[in-house]
């Protein structure tokens, strides 16, 4: 059947004719009828027996015998009798002529046999049977109603449609990918005038894959894409194809790209991709032939375009590692758009996007806050902006100030503050210098960058952190990365040195280091015994390169010395931190001394300390230091005030 034929065949909606469906006057009126005759047959069936005892056949008897039984009426199976003043019934399956002459004889010939009349023969029963058929009815034309005809629709698109210019999304909402928007802006001028491409014989592309880490902002992508060129816009989940019933996903996929050719120019957008295009023949058994009949519509239906129909199909995926080959050759997902996490500029304005109706303090610089947030994705960036909005109503604030973002970020890196957490004062004093001894370490070290912040406020897991301010950096120095360990074996340093002893509070900081020392050796070639050789191969498939393991490449030989060189560089930089703190153990004291009194320390209060305590080359090299991360700031304000 054309297509042109189905469209004349469809309903004609709530203005009349075969189509007209029922309005909700009309279903409350059915709703009430089955109320009406649930309510008489519930009535029909414990109007008799709702006030009496029912008592078992055999106590029956005995008292039938023994005629304590003053009059009884028979009702089919059901027996009512009255003792004395007591009413009661039993249930007797029981109903010839030796039992009804029994009874009689017992009773004193008061005994009665109701016959129930045709009316309430009827309802008892046939009233489930037509209480379940206008059950059906109600809710079937009820979803009829709202455009979900779900009795008959399994294979109907579950995509929603919204109309470009209702999205209230366009391009001046989506900040920190600017090189996805200007791969995305020749769609919107494709759909905005089709003609100017195909005149010479350009073929735009018929599908465009977004990849991206969870939270870089691939849907809202998207929905700009159709704000922009104020086109319909379909948008539909992977997982929302498949179902328990076989077919229903196929049917589905047709549905979709019917409804998008019908309303061309338009965009499908499918969120989730990986859920349906996953790699043929990966179930291993059979177990997902529903799921790949799905694919392999929808690989029929993207072939099946033809040049003039406008239609743009859009997908999202955070696994492309899995899809399906034949998904991602050209004329199907022609392009891919890599939506990557955000530079400091590009936090920058998101950071600007979000916070454009809340009340900012004068003080609030938003890139700073941007440079101490690296690594964040456009969603968290948008939960951070609102967890400050919200601690700051908490405190009955007008504005939201720099304190509300440090504690957000703090909240959402480590954890919410744990005030009920009863911490010793030894406790306290071991983290204090625990913490100091990354402060102090980070400071001197030539090639480090200097502490943030340091706190001993117990959040989730930790009794205490040092933040760093952090950097985009997309390869780093060797001298750069021993500088860090030196600063990450600074707490266990400054225990031993301290106290004598050391505790578990040091697991992450090796864990970490470890991890680096590894990197280092086997994958950096930066080891001098081993030279520039990758003795354990990363495997980067899930999540965009995130790491799912290691395989080793490698002699027994090679084995020993990669141990030896990693035991090497964590020795190195664990002497190297004890040498540190041994050298400036007055300025250690003073600052855990201050950070026990005040439980957190800013970049201004690290460097007023360091001041009253360091001397001669040390203040002067501690003083670049800190003026450097300064002039960092300053610079950072300056371009935003010109920017503003």
């Amino acid at each position: 059947m054309s297509q042109d034929n189905q469209e004349k065949k469809e309903p004609q909606g709530k203005k009349g004719g075969k189509g007209q469906l029922p309005s909700p006057i009309k279903n409350k009126a059915s709703l009430l009828i089955i109320i009406v005759l649930g309510a008489i047959l519930v009535y029909s069936l414990f109007q008799e027996t709702n006030n009496k005892k029912e008592i078992d056949n055999s106590t029956f008897m005995t008292e039938l015998l023994n005629q304590e039984i003053t009059e009884a009426v028979i009702e089919g199976k059901v027996i009512n009798y009255k003792k004395g003043d007591e009413s009661y019934f039993t249930r007797w399956s029981q109903s010839d002529f030796e039992f009804k002459q029994l009874l009689i004889d017992n009773t004193q010939g008061k005994v009665k046999e109701k016959v129930p009349s045709k009316l309430e023969t009827i309802l008892v029963s046939w009233l489930p049977f037509l209480l379940m058929i206008l059950f059906f009815w109600f809710f079937m034309f009820r979803n009829m109603n709202k455009g979900q005809n779900s009795a008959f629709s399994f294979g109907k698109s579950k995509a929603k449609r919204y109309q470009g210019s209702k999205t209230k999304v366009n391009f001046d909402d989506v900040a920190g990918v600017d090189e996805a928007k200007e791969e995305l802006h020749e769609i919107v001028e494709y759909l905005k005038n089709p003609k100017k491409f195909q005149r010479l014989g350009g073929r735009i592309p018929k599908g465009i894959l977004l990849v991206g880490r969870p939270g870089t902002g691939k849907t809202l992508l998207a929905k700009a894409v159709a704000g922009e060129a104020n086109v319909p816009f379909f948008s539909v989940s992977g997982s929302d194809f498949v179902e328990m019933f076989v077919g229903v996903g196929a049917s589905r996929v047709r549905d979709l790209f019917a409804q998008a050719k019908k309303n061309s120019p338009a965009i499908a957008f499918i969120d989730e991709l990986d859920a349906v295009g996953r790699h043929r023949g990966s179930g291993l058994g059979g177990g997902h032939d529903e799921r790949e009949q799905t694919l392999n519509q929808l690989l029929v239906e993207m072939d099946g375009f033809e040049m003039n129909e406008s239609v743009i199909i859009i997908a999202a995926t955070n696994r492309p590692d899995v899809l399906d080959p034949a998904l991602l050759r050209p004329g199907r997902f022609d392009r891919q758009v890599v939506v990557d996490l955000p530079d400091i500029n590009g936090r920058s304005k998101i950071l600007k996007v979000h916070s454009r109706k809340i009340p900012l303090a004068d003080e609030i610089n938003l890139k700073v806050i941007a440079r101490a947030t690296p690594g964040f994705s456009g969603a968290e960036l948008a939960n951070l902006v609102n967890e400050a909005a919200l601690i700051a109503a908490r405190h009955s604030k007008e504005a939201v100030e720099m304190e509300d973002f440090e504690e957000a970020k703090d909240k959402l890196t480590l954890g919410k503050q744990k005030k009920s957490r009863v911490v010793s004062e030894e406790d306290r004093k071991i983290t204090s210098y625990h913490e100091i001894g990354h402060v102090v370490c980070s400071l001197f070290e030539k090639h480090g960058e200097p502490a943030h912040k340091v706190s001993i406020i117990p959040r989730g897991l930790t009794g205490g952190a040092t933040h760093f301010l952090g950097n985009d950096k997309s390869t780093y120095s060797k001298s750069f990365l021993e500088a860090m360990l030196v600063h990450l074996l600074g707490g266990r340093a400054a225990e031993k040195i301290i106290f004598d002893e050391i505790t578990t509070g040091a697991s992450n900081d090796i864990d970490r280091a470890t991890d680096i020392v590894k990197q280092m050796v086997c994958n950096w070639g930066m080891s001098d015994k081993i030279g520039p050789l990758a003795v354990m191969k990363q495997e980067k498939e899930v999540f965009l390169g995130k790491q799912i393991g290691n395989k080793d490449f490698h002699s027994e030989d090679v084995a020993k010395m990669v141990d030896s060189e990693i035991h090497y560089f964590i020795d190195k930089a664990y002497v190297r931190a004890q040498d540190t703190l041994n050298k400036h153990r007055d300025l250690v004291d003073a600052m855990a001394e201050v950070l026990l009194e005040k439980e957190t320390l800013n970049a201004e209060d690290i460097f007023s300390i360091v001041k009253q305590h360091a001397t001669g080359e040390d203040l002067a090299f501690a003083e670049a230091k800190y003026n450097r991360s300064k002039a960092l700031s300053f610079e950072i304000k300056e371009a935003d005030k010109k920017e503003a």
